[in-house]
């Protein structure tokens, strides 16, 4: 009977050497470097390096100067450099020492109701700042609340937060970020700096992307470059991102169109050629299977509708009646999509809708 209960203690048991060996090599690996993403490793540290957003720069370049700063409002579409700019101006401000101290940041992805307002940042903004930066630079007297995709807060959230802003002036400046300036309340953005991020040019774009792919030691054709910013439509970060899906892709091998076409969910021009030859043959089977093969292949009709709207409105082939009436329909189809229709209908939907547009006798 002992031996019965010595025996899966016997079992279990490790000799103390192992332990040991054991304790040392999982020590070692958590010591080990983790990658970190290139759109993390690039983004500008300093309000210099922001690229393209000069009247947003100059201002907080000026109010750096002074230490001073008025509540922000940053809006425009994504990837242009709102929230790395405030980030940038804020590491300036207070150094790397006070920065976790003097910075509260709040993104979508954390809970933003009406009652993280009331609690979490009401006692952020009541917190004083003191104290001093150890290089002997000025510290300003205030706290820094960064609102990351401030147009996803509700109403009530938004309207405690103008309460806030008003009382905790004296210590706390807001930075609200967002892609659309009409979905924040009137109280709020007339208490408020507005700046607006434009998308990135072109060349912009191309050049910090060769900057990336030299520190990187990428190979990439200047074609796949040129496409590359297209795809990613003024969005760095997107570019940035599909850059790095592609060298991880390729193993070191030069990167082309075909790739990028295929890391983006791009859907290749011979394949709506087909699509649309199938609405012209006046055959609804063909443009049946057409449809199915688009789905079948994986891509995604709100993909599709982008780029055949850029088709349909620099095609000369559509008359101008014959535009209208398929551009009022891919809105339409977006608005399903966007609702949580089922894709394959909706393509269908589309596809009759042209082939009428293309077979009809105007």
């Amino acid at each position: 009977m002992q031996a019965f209960l010595k025996g899966p203690s016997a079992i279990s048991t490790k000799p103390p050497a192992a332990k040991e060996r054991a304790a040392a090599g999982s020590s070692g690996e958590g010591k080990r470097l983790k990658p970190i993403p290139w759109v993390e490793k690039y983004r500008p540290k300093y309000v210099d390096e922001v690229a393209f957003q000069d009247e947003v720069v100059a201002v907080l370049k000026k109010s750096l100067e002074g230490a001073d700063l008025p509540n922000l409002l940053f809006y425009g579409p994504p990837g242009t450099g709102k929230t790395s700019t405030i980030l940038a101006a804020a590491r300036e401000l207070y150094g790397p020492e006070l920065f976790r101290q003097r910075v509260l940041e709040l993104n979508a992805s954390d809970e933003r109701g009406i009652q993280v307002i009331r609690e979490k940042v009401k006692a952020f903004a009541q917190l004083t700042a003191s104290g001093s930066r150890s290089d002997g630079k000025v510290c300003p007297p205030f706290k820094i609340v960064i609102l990351d995709e401030a147009d996803s807060m509700t109403s009530a959230a938004q309207a405690a937060l103008r309460r806030t802003m008003e009382k905790e002036s004296k210590t706390t400046r807001f930075c609200l970020i967002c892609n659309y300036i009409s979905r924040i309340i009137e109280p709020l953005t007339s208490r408020c700096s507005k700046f607006r991020f434009k998308p990135l040019s072109d060349k912009i774009q191309q050049q910090r992307l060769l900057d990336v792919s030299e520190k990187e030691h990428v190979k990439i054709s200047g074609e796949a470059v040129s496409y590359l910013v297209k795809v990613s439509e003024g969005d760095l970060r997107k570019a940035i991102t599909f850059l790095q899906s592609a060298t991880r892709l390729m193993g070191g091998k030069e990167i082309t169109e075909k790739i990028i076409t295929e890391i983006a969910g791009v859907i290749p021009k011979e394949t709506i050629d087909g699509l649309l030859s199938a609405c012209q043959s006046s055959s609804f089977e063909k443009l049946e299977t057409a449809a199915k093969n688009l789905i079948n292949e994986g891509y995604a009709v709100a993909q599709l509708l982008n780029q055949l709207h850029d088709i349909v409105v620099e095609s000369e082939d559509f008359t101008d009646k014959q535009k209208s009436a398929i551009v009022e329909k891919l809105a339409e189809v977006d608005k399903c999509l966007a609702d949580g229709a089922d894709e394959y209908l909706q393509l269908m939907s589309l596809c009759a809708l042209v082939m009428q547009q293309l077979t009809q006798n105007i």
